[in-house]
């Protein structure tokens, strides 16, 4: 469906009168940025199939975006503290080394335990100043937060699509409807249990740990938010490092896992990504959100924080400002405009 830039310039100018209690004042940039998008969406019923061919195009649109003060990796000092998710590990290190080799001399922990694990650090033991997340902070978390002195403060910084994968020596699985992955990640014993034609062999499951914002996303789409199908479900293998479970995945024609896109990115030679609901995982249907395991992408901190230590306030301007440069070959999609935006507005707030 086409998305009219009028929606993104309102959502721009309600963010900005947001921001006007602020100290600092938001510079309104105009860019002309390619844009792929749902142009045309055709449905063709048979009496045994319903077929929809959906059509994009790259088009240019120019769009308001909002730029943060300058910042000079040079002149930043102190160290700065992350943790969390595993999925959004691999970009927070990528912009912490970019930071580092544009002259910050600090150090930067950048720690892959698991959103739940993140959140838990940074908001009941404190000792993170950026929780990494790869779901929306729980209100029970806010609360924790609360309870030390902190008051959460959300980033948008990209867009992941979920993949679904088995090895690349399976030579029958290629796509799953959202009904047979509860079975293939539940119910079902072995793979022809979903499909008839599919072999009789013990399905394999290697599956990120129930800390895991990438755990709870899965439950939630698929299972309804009811985890004990999938706990209870045979043959199935938890970590938090999905490094673990590529090598698992990877280690049988009948295993199967899902994790990040950017770990499937980087191992897409050894593995099969899995079409969902006859639907590719691409910049497109990310976009379009016409991949139903498309999810975004987050960082957290606070202002105190980042007004005790300025060089995380630092940190999280430059991510924001030059985030959409490294995002993709990190192997996720870029945020909206209209979602980065929010997240600079919300930087400027905290100042």
């Amino acid at each position: 469906m086409r998305k009219s830039i009028f929606v993104l310039l309102l959502v721009l100018a309600v963010a900005l009168a947001a921001c006007s209690s602020g100290t600092s004042e938001p510079q309104v940039i105009t860019e002309t940025v390619e844009v792929t998008r749902v142009v045309t969406e055709t449905q063709t019923e048979t009496i045994t199939e319903t077929t929809i061919e959906t059509v994009t195009e790259t088009v240019v649109e120019t769009v308001q975006v909002v730029g943060l003060p300058d910042v000079d990796p040079l002149a930043v000092t102190g160290d700065i503290v992350t943790a969390g998710s595993s999925t959004v590990f691999p970009l927070t290190e990528r912009m912490a080394e970019r930071f580092q080799r544009e002259g910050y001399t600090g150090n930067i922990t950048v720690d892959s335990i698991g959103s739940g694990a993140g959140f838990e650090r940074f908001c009941v033991a404190g000792e993170s100043d950026i929780s990494n997340a790869s779901r929306p902070i729980k209100d029970s978390e806010v609360e924790s937060c609360r309870a030390i002195g902190r008051e959460p403060i959300e980033f948008r910084v990209g867009t992941d699509a979920l993949a679904v994968v088995v090895s690349a020596a399976n030579d029958f699985v290629t796509e799953a409807t959202m009904e047979e992955l509860a079975l293939i990640f539940g119910s079902a014993a072995t793979w022809a249990d979903v499909r008839a034609e599919w072999p009789a062999e013990p399905i394999l499951r290697f599956i990120p740990g129930t800390d895991s914002g990438t755990y709870d996303y899965f439950v939630e789409e698929v299972f309804d938010k009811n985890e004990e199908p999938i706990l209870s479900a045979s043959n199935l293998q938890l970590s938090e490092d999905d490094n673990v479970l590529v090598q698992g995945v990877q280690g049988s024609p009948y295993a199967v896992g899902f994790f990040g896109y950017a770990y499937y990115e980087e191992n897409r030679g050894t593995l099969t990504i899995l079409n969902i609901d006859g639907v590719e995982p691409n910049d497109g249907t990310v976009e379009a959100a016409t991949y139903p395991l498309a999810r975004p992408l987050f960082i957290y901190s606070d202002a105190k924080i980042m007004a005790e230590k300025p060089q995380v306030a630092a940190f999280i301007n430059f991510y924001l400002t030059y985030v959409n440069e490294e995002v993709v070959s990190v192997g996720y999609f870029p945020a909206s405009a209209a979602a980065l935006n929010l997240a600079k507005v919300n930087w400027l707030n905290a100042q």
